[in-house]
Protein backbone atom coordinates (compact mmCIF):
# COMPACT_ATOMS: atom_id res chain seq x y z
CA UNK A 1 0.00 0.00 0.00
CA UNK A 2 1.52 3.32 -1.10
CA UNK A 3 1.53 6.57 0.88
CA UNK A 4 -1.33 8.12 -1.13
CA UNK A 5 -3.63 5.18 -0.35
CA UNK A 6 -2.82 5.49 3.34
CA UNK A 7 -3.73 9.19 3.23
CA UNK A 8 -7.06 8.41 1.53
CA UNK A 9 -7.91 5.70 4.07
CA UNK A 10 -6.90 7.93 6.96
CA UNK A 11 -8.92 10.89 5.65
CA UNK A 12 -11.96 8.67 5.07
CA UNK A 13 -11.66 7.33 8.61
CA UNK A 14 -11.57 10.86 10.03
CA UNK A 15 -14.68 11.84 8.04
CA UNK A 16 -16.57 8.78 9.28
CA UNK A 17 -15.61 9.56 12.90
CA UNK A 18 -16.67 13.21 12.49
CA UNK A 19 -20.06 12.26 11.06
CA UNK A 20 -21.02 9.35 13.28
CA UNK A 21 -19.36 10.71 16.40
CA UNK A 22 -20.87 14.20 16.23
CA UNK A 23 -23.27 13.52 19.12
CA UNK A 24 -20.19 13.37 21.35
CA UNK A 25 -17.75 15.56 19.43
CA UNK A 26 -20.03 18.62 19.11
CA UNK A 27 -20.72 18.89 22.88
CA UNK A 28 -16.99 18.35 23.45
CA UNK A 29 -16.15 21.19 21.03
CA UNK A 30 -18.60 23.50 22.83
CA UNK A 31 -17.04 22.45 26.14
CA UNK A 32 -13.60 23.36 24.78
CA UNK A 33 -14.91 26.76 23.67
CA UNK A 34 -16.50 27.29 27.07
CA UNK A 35 -13.28 26.27 28.84
CA UNK A 36 -11.29 28.56 26.53
CA UNK A 37 -13.67 31.48 27.14
CA UNK A 38 -13.40 31.05 30.90
CA UNK A 39 -9.59 31.00 30.62
CA UNK A 40 -9.57 34.21 28.55
CA UNK A 41 -11.97 36.02 30.92
CA UNK A 42 -9.91 34.88 33.91
CA UNK A 43 -6.72 36.20 32.29
CA UNK A 44 -8.29 39.59 31.54
CA UNK A 45 -9.67 39.80 35.08
CA UNK A 46 -6.08 39.99 36.36
CA UNK A 47 -6.10 43.65 35.30
CA UNK A 48 -9.09 44.51 37.52
CA UNK A 49 -7.94 46.30 40.71
CA UNK A 50 -8.31 44.33 43.97
CA UNK A 51 -10.23 41.52 42.21
CA UNK A 52 -7.28 40.61 39.99
CA UNK A 53 -4.74 40.71 42.81
CA UNK A 54 -6.50 39.19 45.82
CA UNK A 55 -8.94 36.64 44.38
CA UNK A 56 -7.38 33.20 43.68
CA UNK A 57 -7.48 32.02 40.05
CA UNK A 58 -9.69 29.02 40.85
CA UNK A 59 -12.35 31.30 42.36
CA UNK A 60 -12.09 33.58 39.34
CA UNK A 61 -12.75 30.63 37.03
CA UNK A 62 -15.76 29.55 39.08
CA UNK A 63 -17.16 33.10 39.14
CA UNK A 64 -16.58 33.49 35.38
CA UNK A 65 -18.25 30.13 34.72
CA UNK A 66 -21.35 31.13 36.71
CA UNK A 67 -21.43 34.49 34.92
CA UNK A 68 -21.30 32.83 31.49
CA UNK A 69 -23.87 30.21 32.51
CA UNK A 70 -26.15 33.01 33.70
CA UNK A 71 -25.93 34.76 30.33
CA UNK A 72 -26.54 31.49 28.46
CA UNK A 73 -29.51 30.68 30.70
CA UNK A 74 -31.04 34.13 30.11
CA UNK A 75 -30.80 33.88 26.33
CA UNK A 76 -31.97 30.25 26.35
CA UNK A 77 -35.12 31.31 28.17
CA UNK A 78 -35.48 34.22 25.74
CA UNK A 79 -35.31 31.88 22.72
CA UNK A 80 -37.77 29.38 24.21
CA UNK A 81 -40.26 32.06 25.21
CA UNK A 82 -40.00 33.69 21.77
CA UNK A 83 -40.66 30.39 20.03
CA UNK A 84 -43.64 29.74 22.29
CA UNK A 85 -45.02 33.20 21.53
CA UNK A 86 -44.60 32.68 17.78
CA UNK A 87 -46.37 29.33 17.96
CA UNK A 88 -49.24 30.74 20.02
CA UNK A 89 -49.73 33.84 17.84
CA UNK A 90 -49.14 32.32 14.38
CA UNK A 91 -52.83 32.74 13.48
CA UNK A 92 -52.40 36.51 13.81
CA UNK A 93 -50.21 36.48 10.70
CA UNK A 94 -52.49 34.40 8.45
CA UNK A 95 -54.35 37.44 7.08
CA UNK A 96 -51.05 39.25 6.42
CA UNK A 97 -49.77 36.28 4.45
CA UNK A 98 -52.89 36.39 2.29
CA UNK A 99 -52.46 40.15 1.79
CA UNK A 100 -48.81 39.70 0.79
CA UNK A 101 -49.68 37.00 -1.73
CA UNK A 102 -52.34 39.30 -3.22
CA UNK A 103 -49.88 42.22 -3.46
CA UNK A 104 -47.28 40.05 -5.19
CA UNK A 105 -49.89 38.69 -7.59
CA UNK A 106 -51.17 42.17 -8.48
CA UNK A 107 -47.89 44.08 -8.71
CA UNK A 108 -45.47 41.48 -10.02
CA UNK A 109 -47.91 39.18 -11.86
CA UNK A 110 -46.51 36.16 -10.03
CA UNK A 111 -49.01 33.47 -9.12
CA UNK A 112 -47.50 32.73 -5.70
CA UNK A 113 -50.49 30.78 -4.48
CA UNK A 114 -50.36 28.29 -7.37
CA UNK A 115 -46.62 27.89 -6.95
CA UNK A 116 -47.01 27.18 -3.24
CA UNK A 117 -49.73 24.62 -3.90
CA UNK A 118 -47.53 22.94 -6.49
CA UNK A 119 -44.42 22.80 -4.32
CA UNK A 120 -45.92 22.28 -0.89
CA UNK A 121 -49.11 20.61 0.26
CA UNK A 122 -49.30 22.83 3.31
CA UNK A 123 -47.30 25.70 4.76
CA UNK A 124 -47.64 26.06 8.49
CA UNK A 125 -45.96 28.77 10.49
CA UNK A 126 -46.66 26.83 13.65
CA UNK A 127 -45.06 23.73 12.10
CA UNK A 128 -41.95 25.69 11.15
CA UNK A 129 -41.75 27.24 14.60
CA UNK A 130 -42.18 23.84 16.24
CA UNK A 131 -39.40 22.44 14.06
CA UNK A 132 -37.08 25.25 15.16
CA UNK A 133 -38.20 24.74 18.75
CA UNK A 134 -37.25 21.04 18.55
CA UNK A 135 -33.82 21.98 17.16
CA UNK A 136 -33.19 24.38 20.03
CA UNK A 137 -34.42 21.80 22.52
CA UNK A 138 -31.92 19.29 21.17
CA UNK A 139 -29.14 21.81 21.71
CA UNK A 140 -30.31 22.50 25.26
CA UNK A 141 -30.50 18.77 25.99
CA UNK A 142 -26.77 18.57 25.26
CA UNK A 143 -26.05 21.21 27.92
CA UNK A 144 -25.50 18.62 30.65
CA UNK A 145 -22.93 16.79 28.54
CA UNK A 146 -21.18 20.10 27.78
CA UNK A 147 -20.99 20.95 31.48
CA UNK A 148 -19.59 17.50 32.33
CA UNK A 149 -16.94 17.80 29.62
CA UNK A 150 -16.01 21.29 30.82
CA UNK A 151 -15.52 20.15 34.41
CA UNK A 152 -13.25 17.29 33.36
CA UNK A 153 -11.26 19.56 31.01
CA UNK A 154 -10.52 21.86 33.95
CA UNK A 155 -9.48 18.85 36.03
CA UNK A 156 -7.21 17.68 33.23
CA UNK A 157 -5.71 21.17 32.93
CA UNK A 158 -4.30 20.92 36.48
CA UNK A 159 -1.90 18.14 35.48
CA UNK A 160 -1.47 18.74 31.75
CA UNK A 161 1.84 20.66 31.99
CA UNK A 162 3.34 18.01 34.23
CA UNK A 163 2.28 15.28 31.78
CA UNK A 164 3.99 17.13 28.93
CA UNK A 165 7.21 17.45 30.91
CA UNK A 166 7.15 13.75 31.76
CA UNK A 167 6.33 12.74 28.19
CA UNK A 168 9.17 14.86 26.75
CA UNK A 169 11.52 14.24 29.66
CA UNK A 170 14.47 13.60 27.34
CA UNK A 171 13.86 16.57 25.10
CA UNK A 172 13.03 19.97 26.58
CA UNK A 173 13.06 21.55 23.11
CA UNK A 174 10.00 19.49 22.13
CA UNK A 175 8.16 20.82 25.16
CA UNK A 176 9.08 24.37 24.21
CA UNK A 177 8.00 23.87 20.60
CA UNK A 178 4.69 22.35 21.67
CA UNK A 179 4.02 25.17 24.13
CA UNK A 180 4.91 27.67 21.41
CA UNK A 181 2.40 26.05 19.04
CA UNK A 182 -0.31 25.95 21.70
CA UNK A 183 0.30 29.62 22.50
CA UNK A 184 -0.04 30.54 18.82
CA UNK A 185 -3.30 28.59 18.61
CA UNK A 186 -4.61 30.21 21.79
CA UNK A 187 -3.70 33.70 20.62
CA UNK A 188 -5.23 33.25 17.15
CA UNK A 189 -8.48 31.71 18.37
CA UNK A 190 -8.81 34.30 21.15
CA UNK A 191 -8.20 37.09 18.65
CA UNK A 192 -10.84 35.76 16.26
CA UNK A 193 -13.50 34.95 18.87
CA UNK A 194 -12.94 38.21 20.76
CA UNK A 195 -13.20 40.46 17.71
CA UNK A 196 -16.05 38.42 16.24
CA UNK A 197 -17.97 38.66 19.52
CA UNK A 198 -17.48 42.43 19.75
CA UNK A 199 -18.45 43.08 16.12
CA UNK A 200 -21.46 40.73 16.36
CA UNK A 201 -22.58 42.40 19.60
CA UNK A 202 -22.37 45.86 18.04
CA UNK A 203 -24.30 44.65 14.98
CA UNK A 204 -26.96 43.03 17.15
CA UNK A 205 -27.28 46.09 19.40
CA UNK A 206 -27.73 48.52 16.51
CA UNK A 207 -30.16 46.10 14.86
CA UNK A 208 -32.20 45.96 18.08
CA UNK A 209 -32.55 49.75 18.01
CA UNK A 210 -33.77 49.55 14.39
CA UNK A 211 -36.26 46.77 15.26
CA UNK A 212 -37.50 48.72 18.27
CA UNK A 213 -38.26 51.86 16.27
CA UNK A 214 -39.89 49.76 13.53
CA UNK A 215 -42.08 48.19 16.25
CA UNK A 216 -41.02 44.69 15.20
CA UNK A 217 -42.25 41.95 17.53
CA UNK A 218 -39.61 39.91 19.41
CA UNK A 219 -36.95 42.58 18.74
CA UNK A 220 -34.54 41.18 21.36
CA UNK A 221 -34.86 37.69 19.88
CA UNK A 222 -34.09 38.84 16.32
CA UNK A 223 -31.15 40.93 17.56
CA UNK A 224 -29.77 37.90 19.43
CA UNK A 225 -30.25 35.75 16.31
CA UNK A 226 -28.19 38.30 14.34
CA UNK A 227 -25.49 38.11 17.03
CA UNK A 228 -25.32 34.29 16.75
CA UNK A 229 -25.57 33.99 12.95
CA UNK A 230 -22.81 36.56 12.44
CA UNK A 231 -20.36 33.93 13.69
CA UNK A 232 -21.04 32.03 10.45
CA UNK A 233 -18.66 33.42 7.80
CA UNK A 234 -20.03 34.94 4.58
CA UNK A 235 -23.63 33.64 4.60
CA UNK A 236 -24.34 34.24 8.29
CA UNK A 237 -24.84 38.00 7.94
CA UNK A 238 -27.14 37.44 4.93
CA UNK A 239 -29.34 34.97 6.83
CA UNK A 240 -29.29 37.20 9.91
CA UNK A 241 -30.71 40.06 7.84
CA UNK A 242 -33.31 38.06 5.91
CA UNK A 243 -35.04 36.43 8.91
CA UNK A 244 -36.29 39.69 10.53
CA UNK A 245 -37.09 41.13 7.08
CA UNK A 246 -39.36 38.17 6.25
CA UNK A 247 -40.95 38.29 9.70
CA UNK A 248 -41.66 42.02 9.36
CA UNK A 249 -43.61 41.27 6.17
CA UNK A 250 -45.62 38.64 8.04
CA UNK A 251 -46.26 40.99 10.95
CA UNK A 252 -47.22 44.15 9.04
CA UNK A 253 -48.56 42.66 5.82
CA UNK A 254 -46.62 45.09 3.59
CA UNK A 255 -43.09 45.84 2.40
CA UNK A 256 -42.46 49.30 3.89
CA UNK A 257 -40.94 48.25 7.23
CA UNK A 258 -39.25 45.29 5.56
CA UNK A 259 -37.41 47.64 3.18
CA UNK A 260 -36.34 49.87 6.08
CA UNK A 261 -34.99 46.90 8.04
CA UNK A 262 -33.33 45.44 4.94
CA UNK A 263 -31.62 48.72 4.05
CA UNK A 264 -30.50 49.79 7.54
CA UNK A 265 -29.53 46.37 8.96
CA UNK A 266 -28.02 45.32 5.62
CA UNK A 267 -25.91 48.50 5.55
CA UNK A 268 -24.73 47.83 9.10
CA UNK A 269 -23.75 44.29 8.13
CA UNK A 270 -21.81 45.52 5.09
CA UNK A 271 -19.98 48.29 6.96
CA UNK A 272 -19.01 46.19 10.00
CA UNK A 273 -18.44 42.92 8.14
CA UNK A 274 -16.46 44.29 5.19
CA UNK A 275 -14.64 47.31 6.58
CA UNK A 276 -14.46 47.45 10.39
CA UNK A 277 -14.07 43.76 11.26
CA UNK A 278 -11.32 43.01 8.67
CA UNK A 279 -9.40 46.05 9.93
CA UNK A 280 -9.63 44.77 13.52
CA UNK A 281 -8.61 41.25 12.55
CA UNK A 282 -5.77 42.41 10.31
CA UNK A 283 -3.63 39.45 9.26
CA UNK A 284 -4.26 37.42 12.41
CA UNK A 285 -6.34 34.75 10.62
CA UNK A 286 -4.07 34.34 7.57
CA UNK A 287 -6.59 32.14 5.71
CA UNK A 288 -7.05 32.05 1.96
CA UNK A 289 -10.52 33.43 1.03
CA UNK A 290 -11.12 30.38 -1.15
CA UNK A 291 -10.17 28.09 1.73
CA UNK A 292 -12.54 30.01 4.02
CA UNK A 293 -15.48 29.26 1.70
CA UNK A 294 -14.47 25.62 1.20
CA UNK A 295 -14.03 25.19 4.94
CA UNK A 296 -17.46 26.70 5.56
CA UNK A 297 -19.05 24.25 3.10
CA UNK A 298 -17.08 21.25 4.40
CA UNK A 299 -17.82 21.71 8.10
CA UNK A 300 -21.39 22.80 7.34
CA UNK A 301 -21.93 19.58 5.38
CA UNK A 302 -20.61 17.46 8.24
CA UNK A 303 -21.89 19.29 11.35
CA UNK A 304 -24.52 21.69 10.02
CA UNK A 305 -24.79 25.10 11.68
CA UNK A 306 -22.31 24.15 14.40
CA UNK A 307 -19.75 23.26 11.74
CA UNK A 308 -20.24 26.61 10.01
CA UNK A 309 -19.67 28.49 13.26
CA UNK A 310 -16.42 26.66 14.10
CA UNK A 311 -15.13 26.43 10.51
CA UNK A 312 -12.76 29.41 10.75
CA UNK A 313 -11.21 28.56 14.17
CA UNK A 314 -10.77 24.93 13.06
CA UNK A 315 -9.05 26.01 9.84
CA UNK A 316 -6.76 28.41 11.71
CA UNK A 317 -5.72 25.63 14.11
CA UNK A 318 -5.06 23.22 11.22
CA UNK A 319 -2.88 25.76 9.37
CA UNK A 320 -0.86 26.50 12.52
CA UNK A 321 -0.27 22.79 13.16
CA UNK A 322 0.71 22.18 9.51
CA UNK A 323 3.12 25.13 9.62
CA UNK A 324 4.97 23.62 12.61
CA UNK A 325 5.68 20.32 10.82
CA UNK A 326 8.44 20.40 8.23
CA UNK A 327 6.80 17.87 5.89
CA UNK A 328 3.46 19.75 5.83
CA UNK A 329 4.82 23.30 5.94
CA UNK A 330 4.45 23.78 2.12
CA UNK A 331 0.76 22.85 2.44
CA UNK A 332 0.32 25.46 5.19
CA UNK A 333 1.84 28.06 2.83
CA UNK A 334 -0.68 27.17 0.10
CA UNK A 335 -3.60 27.37 2.55
CA UNK A 336 -2.53 30.74 3.98
CA UNK A 337 -3.79 34.08 2.67
CA UNK A 338 -0.56 35.48 1.21
CA UNK A 339 1.88 32.60 1.70
CA UNK A 340 3.56 34.16 4.74
CA UNK A 341 2.96 31.74 7.60
CA UNK A 342 5.57 33.48 9.77
CA UNK A 343 3.49 36.66 9.88
CA UNK A 344 1.34 35.37 12.75
CA UNK A 345 4.46 34.47 14.71
CA UNK A 346 5.84 37.97 14.24
CA UNK A 347 2.56 39.42 15.50
CA UNK A 348 2.71 37.20 18.57
CA UNK A 349 6.23 38.36 19.33
CA UNK A 350 5.13 42.00 19.09
CA UNK A 351 2.20 41.33 21.40
CA UNK A 352 4.47 39.72 24.01
CA UNK A 353 7.01 42.58 23.93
Amino acid sequence: MNKFSKYIIGFSGVIIILIYGQSILIPFIFALLLWFTIRVFTTFSQQIPVYGRWIPDQFKKVFTAFFIFGILYFFTQLILSSFNSIIESHHDYDKNITDLVTIINDKFKIDVQSYIKTQYTEISISGLAEMLFDAVSNIISSTLMILIFTVFIFIEELHFDNKLKQYFANSSSNVNNLNKTLNKIEWSVAQYLGIKTISSFITGLISFVVFYFCDLNFAIFWAFLIFILNFIPTIGSLLATLFPVVFSMLQFGDFSNAFIILFVVGSIQVIIGNFIEPKWLGNSMNISPLLSILSLMFWGLIWGTTGMIVSVPFTVVIIIILSEIDSTRPLAILLSEKGNINEKENINEKEST
